[in-house]
């Protein structure tokens, strides 16, 4: 049996399209997808990538990201904002949230043995923080630019959708594989088996894009102001998009190129910070390297050329974040 949301004409009126994913609830479901062998040709090389980035700390958060069912809500609040912002948002959580959310997934499985005193002790509640901004930080950051890009064109299509059939016909082709809008219901059929009623209440219903979204529904019944719906952003071509963008091919024939790249204690410290800071600025860059902005700049063009690092601009933002080639090269070169 599905979830019935129920629309009344104030929902129907305050029914909003998000224009970019919730960074923290899109973290959420790549975790899940990280760990649910699910899709290996589209994400066995993420994954692989993935499992060499992660580092000890990430251990925390993916504790208590199962790969499905329910989790601790506060890690992922619901609304808008940057990354930053929802984290400390995360670091500000009042006590007594954290014990009736954790309280919440406790009856449904068991948590680990650390999540007893994380309610009252301030430097546990700090870790996890620091551990969900590492998870984020690897899992998302370098492919940000790619996955917004993804959602705005997602977004475009909705809106052309809203101007030529209505609301009706968004809510129609929101997730068919899932969703069935029959006015003023629309029945999301969840895979748990979870069935039951939705009424809106007048806050309407926040349809917000996934890329890593790609399957199963998600909704938020619960959240402040408004209950929101995840939906597949792009289906899986908006995936692949995000996850292998457009970039420069290894150039084997130039390797000896590439080897005289590397053979510069600049360039390899410029890239070893792409690889630690992946979705960095070009000032960014250069401080963690300890070289001139124009300094950094000209080595990342180098890296570039070589298929080592990957530049996305949005704007007058520059971002780099290296290729999977070069975590491999560089993980080679260290071990």
């Amino acid at each position: 049996m599905p979830v019935r949301v129920h629309f009344t004409v104030e929902d129907l009126a305050r029914t909003k399209i998000a224009a970019q994913p919730n960074p923290l609830c899109e973290l959420v479901v790549a975790i899940r997808k990280l760990k649910f062998a699910d899709h290996p040709v589209r994400l066995s090389a993420w994954r692989r990538d993935m499992a060499r980035r992660l580092r000890p700390e990430a251990r925390m958060v993916l504790d208590l990201v199962p790969r499905s069912g329910i989790m601790p809500a506060f890690l992922a609040p619901p609304g808008t904002g940057t990354a930053d912002e929802l984290m400390d948002r995360v670091r500000a959580v009042p006590r007594s949230r954290i014990r009736s959310d954790l309280a919440d997934v406790a009856a449904h499985r068991s948590l680990p043995s650390w999540t007893r005193q994380l309610a009252d002790d301030p430097d546990r509640l700090a870790r996890l923080c620091d551990s969900l901004q590492h998870v984020h930080d690897r899992l998302l950051r370098p492919y940000w630019n790619e996955i917004t890009a993804v959602t705005e064109a997602d977004t475009a299509a909705r809106a052309r959708q809203l101007v030529s059939g209505g609301l009706g016909e968004v809510l129609g082709r929101i997730n068919p594989r899932w969703t069935r809008w029959d006015a003023p219901v629309l029945e999301v059929t969840m895979p748990s088996g979870l069935d039951g009623d939705l009424h809106l209440a007048g806050r309407g219903l926040l349809l917000v894009p996934s890329v890593f979204g790609t399957d199963t529904p998600v909704i938020g019944p619960h959240a402040e102001p408004q209950p929101f719906l995840l939906h597949p952003a792009g289906g899986p071509r908006g995936l692949a998009a995000a996850l292998a963008p457009e970039e420069m091919p290894w150039r084997t024939a130039g390797a000896g190129s590439l080897g005289s790249v590397l053979g510069t204690t600049r360039a390899a410290a410029v890239l070893y910070a792409v690889i630690e800071r992946p979705g960095c600025s070009t000032k960014e860059l250069a401080r963690a390297a300890g070289v001139a902005p124009a300094t950094a700049s000209e080595h990342a063009t180098l890296l570039r050329e070589a298929g080592l690092i990957r530049t996305t601009r949005r704007g007058a933002a520059v971002s780099h974040s290296p290729t999977s080639a070069a975590v491999e090269l560089w993980g080679a070169a260290a071990g």
